[in-house]
């Protein structure tokens, strides 16, 4: 390990090095034999780490060695994750000799850190550099990071969407896992065959592992699939233009048992409570989009030679589906507009997606913006020719809106939904505290109102970086151009990586300027996020599987750059455009960086009196984490890995194309599989 890195973190965890350094946690209280046995191996771990001269040193290598029942997989991971970090640490010093002296400089801040802040800064400044300068200096940030978001608009769209009820495919998605532990599957209000399926399906192995994922089984009442299509049920029936909107809904699975019978479940929720008088209901299957790819996309490219036709169809049925980790479902759900267009109705010229747990609420919007859901969909923005603040073209084809929270829309409609912390960081938040960056980011960007001289909407406009899931959508004419998607193996912040596919790409169509493809921000668009009204449950039962989600997420992300700078791409550049948010979880060092936040959130969950969540969260970890070192830890193998999926996204366009030129048989094919995907009332 570097000299330069242990003597850094030994001053850290010194117990003894004195009341101002503000140690992160004692090593003597954690090693001890009565300690939580996770907690045991996590400290032992950081102070393998902190270097051989550190005084606990023998004790945490005896842990690490003979590890406390029940922790022998967790320590196996750390003694794995020293090699790791090792190999990392190698390879970016030789790369880039001054992460040394930046670890050095944090030390000397360290030893002459006086406060908590002081601290906090000091080991940032190595580790989080995103954070530094932000605590005590936020409206100054939110200001020049707004500033940097700032584009010129040389043309305004000469088509804006203006019948969203006809013109814009809704789409969403659902997220299905089992029942809960204590949910009587025998009283289910399914057929025996389906409660069947159900319960052995709960019995398998999970797969994948999403944010709230609806239970089997939960109340109507906190049942996102219902909440969501009569929000939005209700939204349209609010517009005075009327009308019927069409919301295509993927289905995606936490355990491969409930893939056979989720449209069935989607089909009996919905039969049983749905009451929708406004709102159209398409229910797509992996089953279904495998159809598709079969049946319609491959089919279009027959003209190839077999050898070609059986590398087409892997990848296609890579990339075209909805079942898996985020990545997948969410390019799905915007791709296909671009076949609902060509061949179901071409009427459709944008699809939006929203999240299950979130409504328009209308009245407010009408109240506080002048405008109502429909009304902010029409703003000629979405499909404007802009400038960025550094000269860049841009093609404003996305369009982004806000969230606010249920509990304070009674402020405003313009609340930011991610509070400024106000506390000082925890154990791990000294090395990776994106609550901060992520405050700054929402308030700099969807908080702004397009109300004043500088920024009117008109003249000069927000590009977005920092999105979210749902209050988002894209244009077919800037999808088919662009071909913008996630790879399937993003699992978090599926929303921020799409857009990474077009960033130093070179992509682009026919009479292609050069443009970048970003996102417009629809000041005033802003959904109601009611996840903590009514998914308690479901939200408790994912806590930890979303935790470890964030640490993959950075080693998603800092592989994802990598991978792109490998392409041409200049990494720096990007991660400016990123920063500080989206880009806080592209670490130069991402595995050094994962491994001492888990130790440190370990700590932290077992000192907080919740040692079964530290427990869950380090047995968790050793797996999730460990598995995507081994998947993702490579740069090259995630460059080959994004190539292969542009060249199936690529696939899938140019089908689209020759379904468009041909149509015919294939255009049918397609429409008549999206029509059997449709609920009768």
């Amino acid at each position: 390990m570097d000299g330069r890195l242990t003597a850094l973190l030994s001053r850290a965890l010194d117990p003894n090095a004195g009341a101002p350094n503000l140690p992160l946690f004692h090593a003597g209280r954690w090693l001890a034999d009565d300690a939580e046995p996770v907690a045991r191996v996590a400290a032992a771990f950081l102070n393998v780490v902190a270097g051989a001269e550190h005084p606990d040193r023998a004790r945490a290598e005896a842990v690490l060695s003979r590890p406390p029942a029940g922790t022998e997989d967790v320590a196996a991971f750390d003694r794995d994750g020293l090699a790791h970090m090792e190999q990392e640490l190698s390879q970016r010093l030789a790369a880039d000799p001054a992460l040394g002296d930046r670890w050095d400089a944090a030390a000397g801040s360290l030893g002459a850190a006086r406060t908590a802040d002081d601290v906090a800064e000091a080991l940032w400044s190595a580790f989080f550099p995103q954070a530094v300068g932000m605590r005590h200096h936020e409206n100054a940030h939110i200001a020049a990071l707004r500033h940097s978001r700032t584009v010129e608009i040389e043309q305004l769209s000469g088509e804006p969407i203006v019948d969203p009820a006809r013109e814009v495919l809704f789409t969403s998605n659902v997220l299905l896992t089992v029942p809960d532990a204590s949910t009587d599957t025998e009283a289910l209000p399914y057929p025996q065959d389906l409660r069947a399926a159900i319960r052995l399906a709960a019995a398998e192995p999970q797969r994948y592992w999403f944010d709230h994922p609806i239970q089997i089984g939960v109340e109507p009442s906190a049942n996102e699939l219902l909440y969501g299509l009569r929000g939005l049920d209700a939204a349209v029936a609010a517009e005075s233009a009327g009308g019927r909107v069409t919301c295509l809904l993927s289905v995606s699975v936490t355990h491969d048992g409930l893939a056979p019978i989720a449209r069935r479940y989607v089909e009996a929720e919905l039969a049983r409570d749905g009451r929708l008088e406004h709102v159209e209901v398409v229910v797509v299957t992996e089953d279904d989009t495998r159809r598709l790819v079969d049946e319609v996309l491959l089919p279009a490219h027959a003209h190839r030679d077999a050898v070609d036709e059986v590398d087409v169809a892997e990848a296609l049925h890579r990339v075209v589906g909805v079942d898996g980790r985020y990545g997948r479902h969410y390019s799905f759900l915007k791709a296909v507009a671009a076949l609902w267009h060509v061949a179901v109705d071409p009427a459709v010229r944008a699809t939006f997606k929203i999240d299950l747990d979130q409504v328009f609420p209308q009245r407010e919007l009408a109240a506080e913006t002048g405008r109502t859901m429909f009304e902010h969909l029409c703003t000629p923005l979405w499909g404007a020719a802009a400038r960025s603040h550094d000269g860049q073209r841009l093609e404003l084809g996305l369009l982004a809106g806000a969230l606010v929270n249920e509990k304070d829309i009674d402020q405003g409609l313009f609340t930011p939904d991610v509070p400024l912390p106000q506390r000082l960081p925890a154990l791990d938040e000294h090395v990776f505290f994106s609550a901060l960056p992520q405050s700054i980011s929402t308030r700099a960007e969807m908080m702004e109102r397009y109300d004043g001289p500088t920024i009117d909407g008109v003249q000069r406009a927000l590009e977005r970086i920092h999105v979210t899931g749902g209050t988002n959508g894209i244009r077919v004419d800037a999808l088919r151009r662009h071909r913008p998607f996630t790879p399937t193996w993003v699992g978090r912040a599926e929303d921020q990586a799409y857009l990474l596919s077009a960033l130093g790409s070179g992509r682009g169509g026919d009479g292609d300027d050069g443009s970048r493809l970003a996102y417009a921000h629809a000041a005033g668009l802003v959904m109601r996020h009611d996840k903590e009204a009514f998914a308690g449950q479901s939200m408790a039962a994912a806590k930890i599987g979303k935790l470890i989600g964030d640490d993959v997420r950075i080693l998603v992300f800092s592989a994802y750059l990598d991978a792109l700078a490998a392409d041409g791409a200049d990494r720096a550049a990007l991660g400016q455009l990123l920063d500080p948010f989206t880009g806080c979880f592209a670490s130069e060092t991402p595995v050094t960086l994962v491994l001492l936040r888990l130790a440190l959130r370990t700590l932290r969950l077992a000192g907080s009196g919740v040692p079964h969540e530290a427990a869950e969260y380090a047995a968790g970890s050793a797996r999730r984490v460990a598995a995507e070192m081994s998947a993702h830890g490579d740069s090259d193998f995630v460059a080959a890995e994004l190539a292969l999926e542009r060249g199936a996204w690529d696939a899938y366009y140019d089908a689209i194309d020759a379904i468009e030129t041909e149509g015919g048989e294939l255009a049918t094919r397609a429409a008549a599989i999206l029509e059997d995907c449709r609920i009768r009332a």
